[in-house]
């Protein structure tokens, strides 16, 4: 199979949440400085329930400050979960864009999600729900979403592979190894979380796409 790396540099990490400023922040400023805050809390290893207390006061700011830039905590996760899906659609779309269809697309689609929790523990923690659990309902859902859009297009890439092994059911077997992969993305994504981030994501990777590919 040819090598399933996907280039580190190209994948985002959440910046980190700098240290809050004296001064009044530009427009904007602050509700970034509160998502970076809350990503940052999130990498804490077996960090319990993040409170809006617990997040202002790691800003130096009043709760009333948090809910002047965002409706709820939910609205916060939300941008969270934002930076996620434009973080990894613009890469996927990339990977589409230089790879031709087929199991090196859909492999270098896997290498990249793997190295982007690898890069964002914090984002990891919501991927998988453990830091959406005692959240709003709809937040999980979404992140059902992404996921579901992951394996559609991981079929896409699967399907032009299956039609040149000469499958009879391209189509059967293209959504067989996308439901495959997806789940094994997830997987990894759960233990690395749940490990304390300590078993990373690409742990044998090459030679594990190699067996499912």
């Amino acid at each position: 199979m040819p090598d399933a790396e996907f280039s580190s540099s190209d994948v985002p990490v959440a910046p980190e949440a700098a240290a809050p400023a004296r001064k009044r922040p530009k427009p904007g400023e602050r509700r970034v400085q509160i998502l970076q805050a809350l990503a940052t809390m999130l990498e804490q290893p077996g960090a319990e329930r993040i409170t809006t207390a617990a997040l202002a006061a790691r800003l130096d700011v009043s709760e009333a400050a948090l809910y002047r830039h965002f409706a709820s905590k939910a609205q916060m996760f939300e941008g969270l979960i934002e930076f996620i899906e434009q973080s990894v659609f613009t890469l996927v779309n990339q990977i589409g864009e230089r790879e031709p269809a087929g199991s090196p697309q859909a492999a270098k689609t896997v290498a990249m999600l793997l190295q982007f929790a690898e890069k964002n523990p914090g984002m990891t923690r919501v991927m998988v729900g453990d830091a959406l659990v005692f959240e709003n309902e709809r937040l999980q859902q979404r992140m059902n979403q992404f996921f579901d859009k992951i394996e559609s297009t991981l079929k896409q890439s699967l399907r032009v592979a299956a039609d040149g092994d000469g499958s009879a059911t391209p189509s059967l077997d293209a959504q067989v190894r996308a439901s495959m992969l997806t789940a094994f993305v997830v997987g990894r994504l759960q233990r690395f979380a749940r490990s304390g981030f300590k078993r990373a994501p690409s742990e044998h990777l090459e030679a594990s796409l190699a067996r499912m590919l």
